[in-house]
């Protein structure tokens, strides 16, 4: 019988007050369920939130080097427990194992980062305007953050959020995606077991329909965070208005490869065999667009798609699996219905375009990756993001159409430039409209120590990762302290 695990609300694991339960499958083998859960309702979600709100006045006045003491322990325990959680995420949701290991990495990176920021949540003092008065300014925390998660990377981008807003001295209710629920409780088992104080992290599984919203329109809750769907970021905006809560959004994608005339072809074919269908094509960052210049569009594109022919599907936890299922049976249907659109508009079809259900591949998701060529620059394959293993394929003139092609989109999330001419690699850096920009790499790859985030529809303008997410968690406070003995007003008696 599959294990079955609960809300953890003010410390204590307990089940939804609605008494329903969901299960967590196995994409790659669906019969197979590895675990249930609560279907949580807004109830369930106010208990979380009165708890987190109870905690953050404690937890707000510990020391921020305190809480990174705790932050290195779940950096540690994370350690020792990662090819577990890898081989528990490749059952849930897919992608394979050696993903999955580079996914719990992406975590420990964040923890032990985190760590050193408790000694590092660096302020400003300046000098004031007046004799004998100084001025600063310091960080603090916020509230209680509702914390709304994917489902493609399920260890890596919840450590993203609640890390630092947890070392900035915050509270958290946790939402994590339905499709990978098992990977969110273990991360909060770890964080627990390290040391966290009763309500200061609170896990509460659901829907988006009853837990998100509850979530996004409570009034108790000071700031949200939720990476997913444009659409889905929108709602959250028009719920988060009428309570002015902080929303950080990390939204959709449709991120593109240049590869010029005068790039390492073999360096550039890994490049996008590695962006496009790793995480079978199902991340923010994947290389959903190949923008070839003319001179090497037909060499290169033979040479892609035979090793795209070559590539290995199945499940995630065999050695000779290359590219898992997509997450359900849902996103294969997307996947499919973008393949159909890609006929009917006229480009060509020249590797991959079905489902893939041979022997034990027909337990699970498994799609084909899929190339289209003779791709125009309007079509909507060419714009519209796909998340599954889906490249189209765009032909450029020259540099400045190459780049005029890629920020045809109204994302701007991840890109990527192949060239040896180090002018055009500037030149790439300045004029391409996105939040990441790779020379010689894939789409894919970000680090936890630089921001990540996009521009345009991709976000709303703030950042995860590195140094700059600890602005979202904690408001800016301006201090004066007059030791002049005399009233002294600024801008009046100094001038």
């Amino acid at each position: 019988m599959a294990q079955h695990y609960k809300n953890l609300i003010n410390g204590k694991w307990v089940d939804s007050k609605s008494g329903r339960t969901f299960e967590s499958r196995n994409p790659a083998n669906w019969n197979e369920v590895v675990a249930t859960f609560p279907k949580s309702t807004k109830e369930d979600v106010d208990d979380a939130v009165k708890a987190a709100r109870a905690a953050f006045e404690k937890w707000r006045l510990v020391p921020a080097p305190k809480r990174g003491d705790i932050m290195r322990k779940i950096g540690d325990l994370l350690v020792a427990k990662k090819e577990e959680l890898a081989r528990e995420m490749t059952r849930e949701m897919g992608k394979v194992i050696t993903e999955t290991r580079g996914d719990v990495q992406e975590g420990i990176d964040t923890a032990y980062y985190a760590a050193t920021e408790g000694r590092r949540l660096f302020g400003n003092t300046v000098p004031s305007e007046l004799p004998n008065k100084f001025a600063m300014a310091i960080r603090v925390p916020i509230g209680v953050a509702g914390i709304i998660t994917p489902w493609n990377f399920p260890m890596a981008i919840p450590t993203w959020k609640m890390f630092p807003a947890i070392l900035s001295g915050n509270t958290v209710v946790f939402k994590p995606a339905s499709d990978t629920p098992k990977l969110a409780a273990m991360l909060v088992e770890i964080m627990m077991e390290a040391g966290l104080p009763e309500g200061v992290v609170n896990i509460v599984h659901g829907g988006g329909g009853e837990v998100g919203n509850a979530i996004t329109q409570h009034r108790d809750v000071d700031l949200i965070s939720f990476t997913g769907s444009t659409a889905i970021g929108k709602q959250i905006t028009k719920d988060s208005a009428d309570t002015l809560k902080r929303v950080s959004l990390e939204l959709g994608g449709k991120n593109a490869q240049i590869v010029m005339d005068d790039a390492d072809l073999e360096l550039a074919l890994e490049g996008v065999l590695w962006g496009a269908f790793g995480t079978t094509g199902q991340r923010c960052t994947a290389t959903s667009r190949l923008i070839l210049h003319d001179k090497i569009y037909d060499k290169f594109l033979s040479m892609l798609v035979d090793r795209t022919n070559k590539l290995r599907l199945g499940d995630g936890l065999l050695p000779t699996s290359d590219v898992g299922p997509c997450v359900n049976e849902s996103q294969r249907s997307t996947v499919e219905e973008y393949v159909k659109i890609g006929v009917e508009e006229g480009a060509k079809l020249v590797a991959g375009g079905k489902r893939a259900a041979d022997g034990d591949l027909a337990k699970g998701w498994f799609h084909q990756p899929t190339i289209f060529s003779d791709v125009t620059r309007e079509m909507r394959i060419a714009k519209e993001e796909i998340f599954g293993p889906v490249l189209s394929v765009l032909r450029a003139k020259n540099f400045e159409d190459a780049v005029t092609i890629l920020n045809n989109t109204e994302y701007g999330l991840s890109s990527s430039i192949y060239t040896q001419d180090v002018n055009n690699a500037f030149k790439a850096m300045r004029d391409i409209q996105s939040g990441i920009t790779y020379i010689n790499s894939a789409t894919i790859g970000a680090e936890a120590h630089l921001p990540f985030g996009g521009v345009k529809k991709t976000g709303n303008g703030h950042r995860e990762g590195g140094w700059t997410v600890y602005d979202f968690y904690t408001e800016w406070k301006a201090v004066y302290v007059d030791y002049s003995g005399k009233l002294q007003r600024a801008q009046i008696d100094n001038y």
